[in-house]
């Protein structure tokens, strides 16, 4: 091995690839956008596959794209992960042994490993003008070859380098050896073979403070020791060519596993508009963390039972990398919400009333044990967060409703009102203490079997709710209690002083 600052750090690199070392595996999103869902399911599987090896999971943000990235994005992607329980052990917020995390910092090491490549010759300044390539291109495929670059540059006097510089910007090329195969063995995949004809030169680097992502994500993982690479099926292409910078860096290459796509219910490529809604829109949509950390477990990865309710320590035990599997998942939105509804029924009270705050109106805060209450009644009817907003309004606004909708199929007015009257008669008997739904029920049944229960109970029902569909009257009288629900009976039973139902 050469000497030098880096073959040293390649030696190194190397011989952690040949010991029983920690897994070190890392998440390299580019803050051009807000956290998607893409993203979100490839960081959980390397959080879940760092956790069950006792590893070590890095953040590292790649904004070497100076145009597009912003620090507003850098900060939704950092507090999106957290709000859904994934935390890292290194990266930019919290630093570690091998930073700097963030790509746009670490310009002097790029630009050390590129001038050593050019010393040795392993790659080169290249002045070929756009158009000139996009000639021979066309000519290439003209007659039928493969397009790739053809070399013109690679063998370039360092007197004409000089001179081809006064003139023209240029770009750094690696040098890539003709026909010669390069082959990975993906976890997910298997063996993946690519010839170097299929490849040809190509550019690292727009300038020594300019290094492309092929070559930038290179040297960031072999500096931060990282072990294995965990990403999307769509870096598969990028693959070879990482292998090859670092064949000619001398080192050795991590373990690569590429994760299948993301696909629409029809198993057609899920929309870019699908697919990059921010995992914030979600939240807003009203779906909670651990519902949406379950969900897209299971979006190309499944347990060895049949199990599908996953808190995130059974999918840390659980979670290998041999059973994540190769064909397309599907992003299907009522599985989705199929998860979410069961996370809402068995979120503890406590912490499912502190989410629900977030999608009420303030008013609708206080007394906190009416809330509490409305949620208990609720929380089953509920898929998302937000549909508690429109369920559970009756319980915080007396709302406006049609006198004919207390009528029970073909009943006579007098008959509504006379088993509003007996109805309230009984509960104007019952004590604070005892509202609950199960005295009430016992209370009530005996005048609903005798008169007939949709004869009772349905314009009950209508009368404290004033909706055509809610929760049964007992359970509404329990959260209302005793005086908001005599209150609204005298409300319903009002209604037939101001008109004759027809």
């Amino acid at each position: 091995m050469k000497a030098g600052f880096i073959w040293d750090v390649a030696a190194r690199y190397n011989e952690l690839m040949t010991e029983s070392t920690p897994v070190r595996v890392r998440i390299a999103p580019s803050p051009t956008g807000f956290l998607h869902v893409g993203t979100v399911r490839t960081a959980l599987y390397n959080y879940l596959f760092a956790k069950k090896e006792g590893g070590i999971f890095v953040v590292r943000i790649e904004n070497t794209d100076v145009e597009r990235s912003q620090v507003t994005f850098e900060q939704d992607i950092l507090e999106g992960l957290k709000k859904i329980g994934i935390v890292w052990d290194e990266g930019p917020d919290v630093g570690g042994p091998y930073g700097p995390y963030r790509q746009s910092e670490r310009q002097d090491i790029y630009e050390r490993y590129l001038k050593r490549l050019l010393e040795e010759k392993r790659a080169y300044w290249c002045f070929c003008a756009k158009e000139e390539l996009e000639e021979e291109k066309k000519a290439m495929l003209a007659a039928g070859v493969f397009p790739k670059y053809s070399g013109t540059c690679r063998d370039l006097s360092d007197e004409a380098i000089v001179e081809k510089g006064k003139n023209r910007a240029g770009v750094i090329r690696l040098v890539v050896p003709a026909n010669m195969e390069i082959d990975f063995s993906d976890l997910v995949r298997g063996k993946v073979v690519v010839n170097t004809d299929t490849i040809g030169d190509f550019v690292i680097a727009r300038s020594l403070q300019s290094p492309l992502y092929n070559f930038a994500v290179v040297i960031d993982d072999v500096e931060m020791r990282i072990s294995h690479v965990i990403r999307g099926e769509d870096h598969v292409s990028n693959t070879p060519r990482q292998i090859l910078i670092q064949r000619a860096l001398g080192i050795e290459q991590p373990r690569y596993a590429h994760l299948p796509l993301i696909l629409a219910p029809d198993r057609s490529k899920l929309s870019k508009r699908n697919l990059e809604t921010s995992l914030n829109d979600y939240l807003k949509e009203g779906f909670v963390p651990e519902a949406l950390v379950n969900f897209l477990a299971l979006l190309g990865w499944h347990p060895e039972g049949d199990q599908e309710l996953l808190s995130m320590e059974e999918l840390i035990e659980q979670f290998s990398l041999k059973r994540v599997q190769k064909g397309g998942a599907v992003f299907d939105m009522e599985k989705l919400e199929w998860f979410n509804a069961q996370y809402i029924k068995t979120l503890p009270l406590t912490v499912l009333t502190e989410r629900v705050m977030q999608f009420i109106p303030q008013q609708w805060h206080t007394p906190k044990s009416l809330l509490r209450r409305a949620v208990t009644v609720e929380r089953d009817r509920m898929k998302r967060l937000t549909d508690f907003h429109d369920l559970a309004r009756f319980f915080f606004v007396r709302e406006e409703y049609d006198a004919l909708l207390l009528r029970w199929q073909e009943m006579e007015d007098s008959a509504v009102r006379a088993n509003l009257e007996a109805a309230r008669a009984i509960l104007v008997n019952v004590s604070e203490k005892d509202f609950s739904a199960a005295h009430l029920e016992r209370m009530l049944m005996p005048l609903a079997d005798e008169r007939g229960r949709g004869e009772v109970l349905w314009p009950l029902r209508v009368a404290l709710s004033g909706q055509r569909s809610s929760p049964g009257p007992f359970e509404i009288m329990e959260v209302l209690g005793k005086r908001e629900s005599v209150g609204r009976i005298n409300v319903a039973i009002g209604k037939f002083d101001q008109q004759t139902l027809v």
